[in-house]
């Protein structure tokens, strides 16, 4: 699976006003739902918080990873938003959040979505994209090409459960 996969240009903003963890997850709600007629921004939302209470989905260095499984969803769907300014998200370093990457997959893939987590945060470990998604001159259209880009490579080159490289 390619992050182009899941991510769409139009479900990547940057520059966005939250001033709370629930703003971001609202904000977050809405470019996921964007443009998919069966979804919407309330019934992400809500399966967003409700992960959000089993604890705390920001991983440190300013980076949150929403998550859920949705009933009836046909395929995984994305969405990333980069904060005007970083908000408490009560994560692992009790560093602030500004960058979060939104997921959702169907209810019944546990291995992909097992998967598309670990290849998201280990994608999000890499210092320099970190510090690429957050240069101000970074449009949401430059974010999305480095997201597709750099995290579709971490997905290329991810083993395969029978040894094999994938890609």
């Amino acid at each position: 699976m390619r992050i182009s996969d899941i991510l769409t240009s139009d479900r990547v903003r940057c520059g966005v006003e939250a001033n709370s963890k629930k703003r971001a997850l609202e904000v977050l709600s809405a470019q996921i739902a964007l443009g998919d007629p069966s979804l919407t921004p309330r019934a992400v939302f809500d399966c967003l918080l409700a992960r959000e209470r089993l604890g705390s989905t920001g991983l440190g260095s300013g980076i949150a990873i929403p998550h859920g499984r949705l009933p009836n969803l046909p395929q995984a769907i994305g969405a990333f938003i980069r904060l005007k300014e970083a908000v408490n998200f009560d994560a692992l370093d009790n560093e602030p959040v500004d960058l979060l990457f939104g997921l959702l997959v169907p209810a019944e893939s546990t291995d992909e979505h097992l998967q598309l987590l670990s290849l998201l945060a280990e994608g999000f470990s890499d210092e320099a994209l970190r510090q690429q998604l957050r240069a101000p001159e970074a449009s949401s259209e430059t974010v999305f090409l480095l997201l597709t880009r750099d995290l579709s490579l971490t997905v290329d080159h991810a083993v395969e459960p029978d040894g094999q490289r994938a890609g």
